[in-house]
């Protein structure tokens, strides 16, 4: 194998001018895009990234929320349970009171109606025997008589009361 050498170097000054042209034209616009789209991708991963985190923190936090309100909604549940509880209490109180009250007034009212009662019958008896002392006295008879008159006078009075 024989080399030329004039050959060689005319090829050699074409293919670095070649290589300074291209590099000037070709490879810096090429490599500056390969740059720029290796910028945006690492750019894009970022905010990939960061978005991927702030959905976390946000679904975190709606966590979060849901269980504190599930908390709020128990407490409630059981304040009302336990306001319920206590009403009721207190309507089964009340009611015990005026039941006992009812039944403090209608005793009162029955004790007033026999005393009432009581005293109307010892009237009418007081009468009745003045009444009956008066008939004996005027008419002076005999026991059996006045044994007759005295059961008259009890069935007078004890149909009246």
């Amino acid at each position: 194998m024989h080399i030329e050498w004039s050959t060689f170097w005319i090829q050699l000054i074409a293919f670095l001018i070649l290589y300074v042209l291209l590099s000037k034209f070709a490879f810096g616009p090429l490599f500056g895009m390969m740059e720029k789209r290796r910028q945006l991708v690492k750019d894009q991963i970022q905010t990939a990234e960061a978005s991927r985190k702030q959905a976390d923190q946000l679904l975190e936090e709606q966590k979060q929320a849901l269980q504190q309100t599930r908390k709020e909604a128990y407490e409630i549940i059981e304040q009302a349970k336990q306001t319920g509880s206590k009403q009721a209490d207190e309507i089964v109180r009340a009611a015990g009171a005026e039941a006992a009250r009812l039944k403090d007034e209608a005793l009162k009212d029955i004790e007033n109606e026999k005393n009432k009662a009581v005293a109307a019958l010892r009237s009418q008896v007081g009468a009745m025997s003045v009444l009956i002392a008066s008939k004996i006295i005027e008419k002076q008879i005999d026991e059996k008589s006045q044994e007759q008159l005295v059961e008259h006078y009890l069935k007078e009075v004890g149909g009246n009361v």
